[in-house]
């Protein structure tokens, strides 16, 4: 909780909630109200909320928990001032009254398809508008050497989070002294990038030994050579997609509560139908979020292979494996930390944020920008 001189009322805590049951988001009485479907309704993917279904509404919220039965009218309220995003994982109808009412509360809505892969985000209508900000930034990206500054740094918080990960496991799982010199290595060799392809490169070539390394934290029991994207090929790929694909949303949506322009960015290109910032920032978290995660749940059999269905060449987590995960990614988003400079607690997600606002300090000149590494 953030506290200042001038109010000081703890700022409340919102929440991210998920949404996996078919059904319609709708607006009323100044708050969302969720309608699940009856089965008969849910086999053509639309139609009317029945009154009578006591399915359970899986909504999860920051606090890890599901919520409760539905009452007798089968609707769940969300509280919208308790509503920081949605999260929504199944066949969900809403009307342009809905988005009206997310875009006027600053609401943005994450959409993911039956295989649980990003789709796309409602991203509500910027309220924190900067013009000298978007300027600066656009100008950061525009100019080689500085934006090639910026890349290198993300390139070594991103780095230097991987290796912090395999110095944990080196010797609690296996001797990883071969990756960690490795990557060390290439390391050196971040500040003689001469521009942003070689760069990408080097942060390819980075990932690809910190993934060879992954068979030795997680033992014999899952099949992973190499990191396979589009399909995921096996559980631990499929593992790596869903969770990254969590921390670009995580991020995406702390930019939207910054000045930023989410389009801009330094080591990702920016294009079409794309918020590349959230990259540049997710190559940060995804060895502390998403990678930490997947080792915990596999190391303690949370998930298991039994929560993976594969199709051909094709795995994707069962809705069941799911939701634990995201259960997990959710307890590590909340967990907080004694942030060295700050001197007082912070969450996961709070981390992301203040990533965000030393992107704005190092744009405006205002100071220099260090990524951050991961001391635990």
């Amino acid at each position: 909780m953030d506290t200042c001189r001038v109010c000081p009322k703890p700022t409340p805590m919102k929440r991210s909630y998920y949404i996996f049951t078919p059904g319609k988001l709708m607006r009323k009485q100044n708050t969302l109200f969720f309608s699940p479907y009856s089965d008969k309704d849910n086999t053509s993917g639309i139609g009317k909320p029945t009154s009578t279904d006591s399915e359970t509404l899986e909504v999860l919220a920051e606090t890890g928990e599901f919520d409760a039965e539905l009452d007798s009218t089968s609707k769940r309220v969300i509280p919208i001032d308790d509503v920081d995003s949605l999260m929504i994982f199944s066949e969900i109808n809403f009307n342009a009254r809905f988005l009206d009412f997310l875009t006027r509360h600053k609401i943005p809505a994450h959409l993911f398809n039956y295989y649980g892969h990003y789709n796309g985000t409602y991203y509500p209508r910027d309220y924190l508008l900067s013009g000298y900000l978007l300027v600066e930034q656009v100008t950061c990206y525009k100019h080689p050497s500085k934006r090639i500054v910026i890349g290198r740094r993300l390139v070594r918080g991103a780095s230097a989070n991987m290796l912090r990960n395999l110095k944990y496991y080196h010797d609690r799982a296996a001797d990883l002294s071969v990756y960690i010199q490795k990557i060390e290595s290439l390391q050196e060799s971040i500040s003689d990038s001469s521009d942003i392809g070689e760069l990408m490169g080097i942060e390819g070539n980075i990932r690809k030994v910190y993934y060879a390394a992954f068979p030795e934290i997680l033992g014999e029991k899952y099949d992973f050579e190499q990191r396979v994207r589009n399909p995921p090929d096996n559980a631990v790929n499929a593992l790596i997609s869903f969770g990254n694909a969590l921390v670009y949303t995580a991020c995406l949506t702390e930019i939207y509560r910054t000045q930023l322009s989410p389009l801009i960015s330094f080591l990702h290109e920016p294009g079409n139908r794309r918020f590349s910032l959230a990259l540049d920032l997710a190559e940060i978290f995804k060895p502390i979020l998403a990678d930490r995660v997947i080792f915990s749940c596999l190391n303690q059999q949370r998930i298991q292979p039994k929560d993976f269905n594969k199709e051909l060449n094709f795995c994707h987590l069962s809705e069941k494996g799911r939701k634990t995960f995201v259960k997990a990614f959710e307890d590590k988003l909340n967990t907080t930390i004694e942030h060295r400079k700050l001197k007082r607690k912070v969450s996961y997600r709070r981390l992301i944020r203040l990533e965000c606002y030393k992107l704005v300090k190092h744009i405006t000149g205002a100071e220099e920008y260090e990524p951050f590494k991961a001391w635990w």
